[in-house]
């Protein structure tokens, strides 16, 4: 049946799969204009103290409760929920935007990772200022040649005015600025021209890094563990795609962003730049495996995004102390508000301790 707003509601399958280029696809030159622009939609997941549920951003500051728009037999519990039951749902949900009703104030409610435990979070690294610390290290010929991403733990996910534990084990505290995908649909051995039909939108993605366990455990050449193992933040909604029609040149969106830490500017800067595209970042992600709704894929931190950077350009910058109040925002989707919390002690039996320097 089609999907509309007030229907009874059923579970329709995937919108999209990909096992091999399709003819028609969307590619980086072809972009609506005029009319067809579309505004996007900011879906979000919220709890008004009732546990989780999906919901959307609408006109006056108010949260439209998505189960209830849909009439879902059963509880919409985040986005996730809501991009598993494919395109239909969430072209219903656009239709309605400009005049659905609101559930809730959005000062009432609090906003939760719009993905509560997403299936996989993979992080690439494909700004070449920050992985060389803007000239200071030589990067290996593979960083230019192939998009290298790690797992993130998918288990510690903050939402919009959290706050964010402070890791016990680390006297260097920092944060990496994140442009995130969504993925929408299913897909496997993705072309790299069939990136925007995958992706459902895009949010803010907060790698919080601890760069003394970092340095310490990537001597072992297995990649990041513990430096990136304390969570990550998501937010404050998803804005669909449609947000970014007219910003997709070449498989990038170039959006200015920016963080604030205490209320003052520690960056300024823009998501331009991408050694590798996103359509090559899912390229490489989905060969040989699969991407699903909710999985994030980040871009890796932009050019300037981590404290480290900011020192070295000037800015007055210091690692991360308890208490202290960040606001990372990224044009066309907003501000993603933490603040961090007391930093607890480590057992004195623990010894799993990065030297200090």
């Amino acid at each position: 049946m089609e999907w509309i707003v007030g229907k009874k509601f059923e579970i329709g399958p995937p919108v999209w799969r990909s096992g091999r280029c399709r003819q028609g696809s969307r590619t980086s030159s072809h972009r609506r204009t005029g009319k067809e622009q579309e505004a996007g939609v900011k879906l979000l997941t919220y709890d008004a103290g009732n546990g989780a549920r999906c919901g959307m951003a609408v006109k006056g500051g108010g949260v439209a409760d998505v189960t209830a728009l849909l009439q879902a037999a059963c509880p919409v519990r985040d986005v996730q929920a809501l991009l598993e039951l494919g395109a239909a749902p969430l072209a219903a949900l656009a239709a309605c935007a400009d005049h659905a009703p609101a559930h809730h104030c959005m000062r009432d409610v609090r906003l939760l990772s719009p993905i509560l435990r997403p299936p996989t979070i993979r992080d690439f690294s494909v700004y070449e200022g920050h992985a060389s610390m803007h000239g200071a290290w030589q990067l290996p010929e593979a960083w230019y040649r192939l998009p290298a991403f790690y797992f993130s733990n998918p288990l510690c996910m903050h939402g919009q005015d959290a706050t964010v534990p402070f890791p016990s084990a680390t006297g260097k505290f920092d944060y990496e600025l994140e442009l995130a995908a969504v993925i929408g649909s299913e897909v496997r051995n993705a072309c790299a021209d069939d990136a925007w039909d995958a992706i459902a939108g895009f949010t803010i993605f907060i790698d919080w890094s601890c760069r003394d366990l970092q340095r310490d455990e990537m001597q072992l050449h297995l990649g990041p563990a513990k430096g990136k193992d304390c969570g990550s933040s998501l937010g404050p909604w998803m804005v669909t795609k449609d947000e970014f029609v007219e910003s997709w040149k070449n498989r990038q969106l170039d959006l200015a962003v920016r963080m604030k830490v205490n209320g003052e500017d520690w960056l300024t800067g823009s998501t331009a730049g991408m050694q590798h595209d996103w359509g090559e970042l899912l390229v490489r992600a989905s060969r040989d495996s699969r991407l699903v709704p909710g999985d994030i894929v980040a871009a890796g931190t932009v050019n300037g995004g981590s404290i480290p950077e900011a020192i070295r350009l000037g800015k007055s910058a210091r690692y991360l102390e308890p208490g202290d109040r960040l606001e990372a925002t990224i044009e066309g989707i907003g501000t993603l508000r933490s603040t961090l919390g007391e930093q607890a002690s480590c057992d004195a039996s623990y010894s799993y301790l990065a030297p200090r320097k």
